[in-house]
């Protein structure tokens, strides 16, 4: 059964893989056009000339930037350092500050990408700027100072979206030539990538049959588009793979002797398990056979299965199962007036006759029946047999094992509680 749902589970998605490849393709987005701005959030450490009288400190970091093509990108950045302690020189009579101050560093920068366009997500660069340090109090010579930078960084493109941000910077003060260093780590975030939707009118899948499934999946699962049940078994093809997750192909999925339909709208059985009520017996074989409950395991017979192989086109039973059969006369001797039904089973191949395998089958379970009857002296008006040829399989004829599990031999007692 899980093989069944696997394949379904494949087929579906496979379709609508086709589904998806027969709506309008998304426009393709090139992003230094449709994508242009980005914005970085990111902290930083800003270590300062030993001279300046703030200690080093660090940064929260914002940059604007707009990205002209492939190689360069503007930017507009902006440094906030809420709190630069103010440095301790000790006895000597350098010019000091003394409290702690803000600054504020910002200006235009301008990057040139070094990437390799066979690996967009290594995004080296090299950077340079201008801009000036806004402070409370005079940091450098005025509470206003210009500055020049230069430096390098790395981007990872996680998608075209977001990305992770690696800066170092030096800067030159330009009243003072003071000389800093900042390095910042962020996030970057590229909006617009995503594609506008494109909306178009179409019509519904056509289900030619009106089973609920689409022709173009039946089409793959195999099942016949023009007709709502395509293995005659009373469920549709719709029910079949959307509700019950039964074989469309195979009329009875559990091989249990009755149809999915029977067994879904009738009898109230599982289609997908051969003895629903777990007493030992298919439910066919209670309905069909029985006349026991499905749904009932304590009424269900007395089941012994053998596999007795005979020689080709032979009916002579092999000395090595009579024990096996002796087991099965000392059930019947404990309960006289319990009754046995044998049946005879057999495997299908691609040249297997129905007529002589029936035949066949009848005749290995009479086999059965005499050497109950005459071995282990069992009153034959309380034996019957019967053989089914490969009518009744309780496994697909595809390999040897399953091939080997149909060529049986069933036993059904019903004790003597249970006569009708």
């Amino acid at each position: 059964m899980k093989s069944i749902r696997v394949l379904w589970v494949a087929a579906l998605c496979g379709a609508l893989g086709v589904s998806q490849a027969q709506a309008a393709e998304l426009p393709e987005v090139d992003l230094m056009e449709e994508a242009p701005w980005t914005l970085t959030i990111g902290l930083g450490y800003t270590k300062f000339e030993g001279d300046q009288v703030v200690e080093n400190a660090p940064f929260l970091g914002l940059r604007l930037g707009y990205s002209a093509d492939v190689r360069w990108t503007y930017e507009v950045g902006l440094d906030i350092m809420p709190r630069a302690k103010a440095r301790d020189f000790g006895d000597s009579d350098r010019r000091s500050i003394s409290d702690d101050i803000w600054i504020v560093r910002g200006g235009p920068d301008v990057l040139y990408h070094l990437r390799n366009v066979e690996n967009m997500r290594f995004d080296p660069y090299l950077s340079a700027g201008v801009g000036f340090y806004l402070t409370e109090k005079k940091f450098l010579a005025s509470t206003f100072e210009p500055y020049g930078s230069l430096g390098g960084g790395l981007f990872y493109h996680f998608n075209d979206e977001w990305a992770l941000r690696a800066d170092v910077r030096g800067t030159m003060v330009s009243r003072k030539t003071d000389f800093n260093l900042w390095a910042m780590l962020g996030v970057t975030y590229r909006w617009g990538t995503q594609p506008p939707p494109d909306y178009q009118l179409r019509g519904g899948d056509l289900d030619s049959d009106g089973d609920g499934i689409p022709d173009w999946l039946e089409l793959l699962i195999g099942t016949d588009p023009y007709n709502p049940d395509t293995d005659g078994d009373g469920l549709s093809d719709g029910e079949e793979f959307w509700i019950y997750f039964t074989d469309p192909l195979n009329p009875d999925t559990d091989y249990d002797g009755l149809t999915d339909g029977a067994e879904a709208h009738v009898y109230g059985t599982d289609p997908l398990n051969p003895d629903t009520d777990g007493g030992g017996v298919y439910d066919g074989h209670e309905v069909i056979e029985d006349g026991t409950d499905p749904l009932n395991p304590y009424d269900d017979l007395q089941l012994f299965t053998l596999n007795i192989e005979f020689d080709y086109d032979k009916a002579d039973l092999r000395p090595e199962y009579f024990d096996d059969l002796d087991m099965i006369v000392r059930v019947l001797q404990r309960d006289p007036g319990a009754t046995a039904r044998i049946e005879g089973h057999a495997d299908r191949r691609p040249r297997s006759d129905h007529n002589y395998n029936i035949r066949l089958s009848e005749r290995r379970a009479m086999a059965v029946l005499n050497y109950i009857a005459d071995v282990g002296g069992i009153s034959r008006n309380r034996l019957t047999s019967h053989g089914y040829g490969f009518t009744r399989p309780i496994a697909p004829n595809d390999t040897e094992e399953n091939m080997q599990r149909n060529r049986r031999t069933e036993i059904y007692i019903r004790p003597s509680d249970q006569q009708p």
